[in-house]
């Protein structure tokens, strides 16, 4: 598993998610690469509870993630996604927060 170049504050992951009805955020991109630098932002991932419709709110999450981790944040969600590397993203992300799987906290990193 790769691990993320920056600092995560899991527990505000993890309300930040629950309060927005976020089921799964995962990073990706250069955040877990060595291509990581002190200009890079981040890519982020967002799975949303079924049935929630965020709207125009969605950058305004954007602004809040940006605030929390120090860095600009470009948030994502699969739908987003270029379906021409879509998979490969969905593989390689890498979670922070999934709710729903015996857990409803930040995901633990070995």
């Amino acid at each position: 598993m790769k691990r993320a170049k920056i600092e995560i504050p899991e527990k505000k992951i993890a309300e930040f998610c629950r309060r927005h009805n976020i089921r799964r955020l995962a990073l990706f991109g250069s955040v877990l690469g060595d291509d990581f630098t002190p200009d890079s932002d981040v890519d982020v991932l967002v799975e949303f509870e079924p049935g929630t419709r965020i709207g125009l709110r969605f950058f305004a999450l954007q602004e809040e993630l940006s605030r929390m981790l120090g860095r600009k944040v470009d948030l994502n969600t699969p739908g987003f996604l270029s379906r021409y590397f879509r998979e490969r993203v969905m593989e390689e992300a890498e979670d922070q927060y999934a709710a729903g799987q015996g857990q409803d906290t930040p995901t633990a990193h070995a």
